[in-house]
């Protein structure tokens, strides 16, 4: 694994603008950058990233069977009762899912250690899917690239054979979902729209604010039209504590993600892991921390629900500390063993390793100065050799 500098293309900013990518620059500061790339090898890509990601995978969809017949677990990872038979249900009825998306801390060398899960709004996609690609594809006719040179990333492919999977099985209009005024997830929501498109959907867009309820308790768009199936980048803790929440179990809408993804969306899953599987190669040591524990050198202290980096902080075996802020303060935490990111000259770097359905997709590598990565870390493309 190596970190190769490379002349930017000259026309990626207008080209991005052309594409829809309109947040490839965050206040200045470039957040697509493609002044280096990372290089691995096949066996890199196959046997140090691809098969843990569906390894792990298929131990995140035991748990998941395991936690929804747990109280207990439930009651751990703070999802609200009232919920519980609505997220048990959508797991034994087998209610798809699309994609999500494992944090890796990875050198090159050793075992893929497991940072977190995000399996409900990972963002990020459109970067790992399509740009990165057309960089790819774009650098190998130029011949700036090592001849042969491929990239670990079928995302688009098994996303649209996933929507065709769905559009044979499910009702239509397919209604995709985001926060009105972020720029970020509106890119990631209109690519998964795009490739719903592309499957034979008719899909629509619609803010995640103008979402309404009808008098009989369903959910509708503005023009009152009940939403039949929904994708919604909104995290299903804030879908719980929402005023139509109540509605949730008898809305008779279908929802991507479905809502069992509240168990893995959540950082209590990965203590839930270590104590099923204890020494795994690809994990790391965590537990539920009691409010007001003093955090020990050499551990990571995580919101259950902390997204971004956000209220993450770390204390290193040397005693220095690393923390950002956010807005998860009053949330109960885990505490993960400290492993930090490697570092390839200046910058920490973290891997994003994708799912779609049940299969290992692709990667998305992310770059910060500092070792907590947040939602204004660099996006670098890749590739992989013979």
């Amino acid at each position: 694994m190596r970190r190769i500098a490379l002349p930017e293309r000259p026309h990626w900013r207008r080209q991005a603008e052309s594409l829809g990518f309109r947040f490839h620059t965050f206040d200045g500061e470039p957040y697509w950058d493609e002044t280096a790339y990372y290089a691995f090898d096949r066996r890199q890509i196959e046997e140090d990233i691809e098969a843990p990601t569906e390894e792990l995978h298929q131990m995140c969809l035991d748990l998941v069977a395991r936690a929804v017949a747990d109280e207990a677990m439930l009651k751990q990872l703070a999802i609200p009762e009232a919920y519980w038979d609505y997220v048990r249900d959508s797991w034994l009825s087998g209610q798809p899912h699309i994609y999500g998306r494992m944090d890796f801390g990875y050198d090159g060398t050793g075992p893929a250690k497991l940072y977190e899960l995000n399996y409900d709004t990972p963002t990020s996609l459109y970067e790992s899917a399509f740009f990165q690609w057309l960089w790819l594809e774009e650098q190998l006719a130029a011949g700036t690239l090592p001849a042969g040179a491929d990239q670990f990333n079928s995302l688009q492919e098994q996303l649209i054979a996933v929507f065709g999977y769905l559009r044979e099985r499910m009702p239509a209009p397919f209604y995709f979902a985001s926060c009105r005024d972020s720029l970020e997830d509106r890119g990631t929501v209109d690519y998964l729209r795009d490739c719903a498109a592309q499957a034979g959907f008719d899909a629509r867009w619609i803010a995640v604010e103008d979402i309404g309820a009808s008098v009989d308790g369903r959910y509708t768009d503005l023009e009152h039209t009940v939403l039949p199936a929904l994708f919604k980048l909104y995290p299903w803790e804030y879908m719980f504590r929402e005023e139509f929440g109540p509605l949730l179990p008898r809305a008779d809408t279908l929802i991507f993600e479905p809502p069992w993804k509240a168990i893995l969306s959540n950082k209590g899953a990965l203590p839930l892991l270590w104590e099923l599987h204890p020494g795994h190669p690809n994990l790391l040591p965590a537990h539920f921390e009691a409010p007001g524990a003093e955090l020990k050198p050499g551990w990571v202290r995580k919101p259950l629900f902390s997204r971004e980096g956000a209220n993450i902080s770390l204390r290193k075996p040397d005693g220095e500390t690393e923390t950002v802020d956010g807005p998860y303060g009053d949330i109960p935490t885990i505490v993960q063993a400290f492993h930090p990111l490697p570092r390839f000259g200046d910058s920490y770097t973290l891997i994003g390793s994708w799912i779609v359905a049940d299969n290992a997709a692709g990667i998305g590598i992310r770059e910060d100065a500092s070792l907590i990565t947040k939602d204004s870390s660099r996006f670098l493309p890749h590739i992989f050799v013979d």
